[in-house]
């Protein structure tokens, strides 16, 4: 068994035990409970009552942070003519076409976070599937990477953007921000990213829909937060 070092057992004493906390005294405890020397993220944890078999239960797409995710993200654009233009003049960090995809698949070029396409590039970018896909790159309609409206697309991902999807047991997870963001910026964007998932809730879903939620910093103890303490 894997000794905890001084510093996390110091972090999770604070915790009670099986205690559930409110969302407020949850995010207090993520700042004062993360043990990372950089500025740890913070992560939110849903555990949801969905059968991930089933192709309509299976949640994926995006949300834009009020407050962003303290983590600025490299943005490849694959485009051509005018929308090419549009995201080179709104900040995409990479622009190209069919030139960046060859890129990719022969230097094993990997310097972006994010690619956006427009539809017509998909049929080129499907050869890459198999090594997109693994890494989470490959551009879909649903969570706004694959578009004809650019400059949305790009200037959502800067402003703080959020994938999330279900694992195979239910569990969606995503990035509220860092342990220097302020609480109520904190809160605010836990509150935005479990609204989105509540709304996400699926109509063939039967009876308790979120079975838990919890926040944890990178390196830190999980929190279990009430889930009576958000607005449903």
């Amino acid at each position: 068994m894997k000794k905890q070092s001084k510093k996390y057992a110091a972090a999770i004493s604070k915790i009670e035990k099986g205690k559930v906390y409110t969302k407020e005294e949850a995010v207090k405890l993520a700042k004062e409970t993360s043990t990372s020397k950089f500025d740890a993220s913070v992560e939110v944890a849903m555990k949801l009552n969905l059968d991930t078999k089933k192709s309509d239960q299976q949640l994926r797409g995006a949300i834009v942070l009020p407050n962003g995710t303290g983590k600025s993200k490299k943005v490849l654009v694959l485009a051509k003519g005018d929308n090419a233009k549009i995201a080179t003049e709104c900040g995409a960090d990479y622009v190209g076409d069919v030139d960046m995809i060859e890129k990719i698949e022969k230097e094993n070029w990997f310097d972006f976070d994010v690619i956006i396409a427009t539809p017509d590039m998909m049929a080129h970018l499907g050869k890459l599937g198999k090594v997109l896909g693994p890494k989470g790159l490959m551009p879909n309609p649903k969570t706004g990477t694959v578009t004809t409206d650019v400059r949305k697309a790009v200037e959502d991902v800067k402003k703080g953007r959020v994938e999330y999807r279900t694992d195979s047991y239910g569990n969606v997870h995503g990035i509220i921000g860092k342990v220097s963001f302020d609480e109520a910026k904190l809160l605010e964007n836990l509150d935005a990213f479990v609204s989105v998932i509540i709304k996400s809730k699926p109509t063939t879903v039967k009876g308790v829909y979120v079975k838990n939620i919890s926040i944890a910093t990178t390196m830190g103890p999980g929190i279990k937060i009430d889930i009576n303490s958000f607005d449903k």
